[in-house]
């Protein structure tokens, strides 16, 4: 069997799922947490998201310690840390903390969106200014915050000065591409809900990087939606679950994460249908042997360093099977 060869990792939003408290929901984030470290992912993120009653993962950096704190090996980290809702100073002084308990386990994915609606940013944000236009300046404070000693000013991050955490830039258009390369930092595409760019940003990325401290050569990074199951009906009823939740963006519902349906069609209308498959059509979708197929296509046309997947699938269980079949198709199982 073909073996696809590329890391694989995992991004959480996580999500409430119909019929949880959010107690539950963040139990049911450490134990995937749990069950992928075993199965031998890279790394594990957690993404930042604010005033969603649908999502509990709005503290970010509280869920990363609470998950190293029950896992072994997996890399936990950020997907991302939305800096403009954050002073560098803060991010790297968790961050630094949470190295010099969990060394070398520690991710930093920084995005420059605020991971929220503006009435919402505006209450988290530390300034009235725009601090989205300060995202490049806030990046490399975090990257000084977080270097040697040497070179720092008076103010330094205790503990966070010479641990060197990872740091990922994260985006969803052009713009971040232009900064990661700039920065000669590994590049992160959210292909799993804004597809559009992705092509470009890759290139883009790829054609401009420069080689820094922190890489030699450019580190691409992009997450999927996977869906896998053990046949194709299968995966594609889970799917209904992924459909949903994208639909509850679309209208800007507050539904919990909802159990697959036989069908869609009752639910959404054509317009809806059109925005929630191009919102999702960056997915992996079917058997085992439907996933190979698809993710050596994908692989063959874009060729990128490593995969984060996203699996927004009810039954836990078959959540975990789903991850169990990627890693299976990436080792050539």
């Amino acid at each position: 069997m073909t073996n696809i060869q590329i890391p694989v990792s995992v991004l959480n939003l996580a999500p409430i799922r119909e019929g949880q408290e959010p107690g539950e929901a963040i139990e049911s984030m450490v134990e995937l947490a749990q069950q992928v470290d075993k199965m031998g992912y890279t790394r594990y993120w957690i993404a930042e998201h604010h005033n969603s009653p649908t999502l509990v993962s709005s503290a970010t950096s509280i869920l990363i310690k609470h998950t190293l704190e029950h896992t072994e090996k997996i890399r936990v980290g950020s997907g991302g840390i939305m800096l403009p809702n954050h002073t560098p100073l803060v991010v790297a002084e968790q961050f630094g903390t949470m190295a010099t308990i969990y060394p070398e386990r520690l991710d930093l994915g920084l995005g420059r969106a605020p991971g929220t609606d503006m009435l919402t940013a505006s209450a988290l944000r530390r300034s009235k200014s725009d601090t989205v236009s300060t995202f490049p300046e806030d990046v490399q404070a975090l990257l000084t915050y977080l270097g040697p000693e040497k070179g720092q000013g008076h103010v330094k991050a205790y503990p966070g000065v010479g641990t060197n955490i990872p740091i990922y830039i994260l985006g969803s258009s052009t713009d971040s591409a232009v900064l990661a390369a700039r920065l000669g930092l590994p590049y992160v595409f959210a292909s799993h809900f804004a597809p559009t760019y992705m092509e470009e940003a890759i290139s883009i990325y790829r054609d401009h990087f420069q080689p820094s401290e922190y890489l030699d050569s450019p580190y691409m990074m992009v997450c999927l939606n996977v869906i896998a199951a053990e046949s194709d009906e299968e995966a594609k009823f889970e799917s209904t679950t992924m459909q949903q939740f994208f639909l509850n963006v679309v209208r800007g519902s507050q539904s919990l994460l909802k159990p697959p349906v036989e069908s869609m069609d009752q639910i959404w209308s054509p317009r809806e249908k059109q925005v929630t498959t191009s919102m999702s059509s960056m997915t992996l979708l079917g058997s085992k042997a439907s996933v190979r197929e698809q993710l050596a296509r994908f692989q063959e046309k874009y060729n990128v360093d490593e995969i984060m997947a996203v699996t927004y699938i009810y039954d836990r269980s078959k959540q975990t099977r789903s991850y169990e079949i990627l890693k299976e198709v990436v080792d050539g199982k």
